[in-house]
């Protein structure tokens, strides 16, 4: 590749010389050489010819002299180096020169096998400069790919980190956060795609920039359902706080963009959340072809089984007791102690409350009937039975007035299916 090089200097005879003394490098298409007067010469020059690379300038010249031309290459808009050409001792203008930017200087009279050599050092620098800044570029362009399809967190890792690539992975205590979108599955049957995949599109893009936002790494999107993790790839000591938060935040967008599309004449159902916390395997899993970044293990089963139960319960999100036991500001109410599908142990869950909504005294009476509830006293019934009366729809304390009505006893349900 050619490299170009302008010489600006005031001196007639210099370009005959130059050329003649660099006639081989030129005869090889190894430098191109432009010249200019001076200062002002040089900067149209380098507006016309995009392709310098490389100035050879004196300092003492008309119009515009090389120092005050060093000035003006910061507004140069590339990659470029500059040399100066300076009488024998003039330390004054060559240390002023350096500080201006200029890559190295020569002094005069001209010594052409020191300039040759200055000017294939100077290149190699430059070319090293360039090559790092692609380098640069090609790894930032890397992670803007890498991040749409992975969290940024995840592209961060892929593209910074070669070695974590590799498969395999490690055991390690997450929280994981599954959502559901209610009766998707029919609307899509009964809407025209050129309404389902905006559709779909606008409502997973605010999903997942809410996960993002609480750091956590979406981990698969099946259909309209988000998985996401929290503690991995880097760990994080809050994980089952930001997971409940992010929990929190999907509920409040969700919510307000169902209304939103039913307003619209959209039957958009409601969105569930299922929030638990447990040891996995969590690392790179696949072959040669493909690598899937996910985790293995029994939480992730839980998490799933939480989002479905709030089917059943009434609710839109449930939160198992190993994500409430790490968070000591926790707020929210008992759902109870739940025994999910496929499962022998019951697991006490919650459904997560808003500061706000956790003092109402609606919330005050749901949780002093449920403590009835869970020590087995006559009054429970009359207690679900006044909070539904007194303070109007609470799908919760509709389940539990239900359950006692139809002769169940107690907090521990069993759930058989999903």
């Amino acid at each position: 590749m050619t490299s170009t090089i302008l010489v600006v200097d005031d001196e007639p005879d210099l370009e005959l010389l130059v050329l003649h003394k660099f006639r081989r490098q030129i005869r090889e298409g190894e430098y191109n050489f432009l010249f200019a007067g001076d200062g002002e010469e040089a900067l149209s020059r380098l507006l016309e010819a995009p392709e310098i690379d490389l100035i050879l300038s004196d300092i003492n010249m008309p119009r515009m002299d090389g120092l005050t031309l060093l000035s003006r290459l910061k507004d140069v808009e590339r990659e470029l180096k500059a040399v100066i050409v300076s009488a024998y001792g003039d330390m004054t203008n060559i240390r002023t020169a350096m500080n201006l930017g200029a890559f190295d200087f020569v002094t005069k009279p001209i010594e052409f096998d020191d300039l040759a050599l200055t000017i294939k050092k100077t290149l190699e620098d430059l070319n090293k400069l360039r090559e790092a800044y692609r380098l640069r570029e090609v790894a930032e362009q890397a992670k803007a790919n890498l991040s749409r399809y992975f969290s940024p967190n995840l592209a961060d890792e892929l593209a910074g980190n070669p070695e974590f690539l590799k498969l395999g992975g490690e055991r390690r205590h997450l929280t994981f956060v599954f959502t559901d979108l209610a009766d998707f599955t029919p609307l899509v049957e009964k809407l025209d795609p050129l309404v389902v995949v905006p559709l779909l599109n606008e409502y997973l893009d605010h999903m997942t920039q809410i996960v993002f936002r609480h750091g956590g790494t979406t981990e698969k999107i099946v259909g309209d359902a988000v998985h996401a993790i929290f503690g991995a790839p880097k760990e994080q000591l809050d994980h089952a706080a930001r997971g409940v938060a992010c929990a929190m935040e999907i509920d409040e967008f969700a919510e307000s963009f169902r209304k939103k599309k039913n307003d619209e004449g959209l039957a958009l159902g409601i969105t569930r959340i299922g929030v638990h916390s447990g040891n996995a395997i969590i690392g790179n899993f696949g072959g040669d072809l493909f690598f899937d970044y996910t985790a293995h293990g029994d939480a992730i089963n839980t998490a799933a089984r939480l989002e479905g139960v709030n089917k059943y319960l009434g609710t839109r999100i449930c939160v198992s007791e190993k994500v409430v036991e790490q968070i000591p500001d926790f707020n929210g109410r008992p759902v109870g102690n739940l025994t999910l599908k496929g499962k022998t142990e019951g697991l006490k869950v919650f459904e997560p409350l808003t500061s706000e909504q956790g003092s109402t005294p609606a919330t005050e009476a749901y949780r002093e009937a449920f403590a009835k509830l869970e020590a087995g006293e006559a009054g429970a019934n009359q207690a679900f039975a006044a909070l539904v009366g007194q303070y109007g729809e609470d799908p919760l304390a509709t389940f539990h007035l239900k359950r006692l009505l139809g002769g169940d006893k107690g907090v521990e349900i069993a759930f058989g299916e999903k």
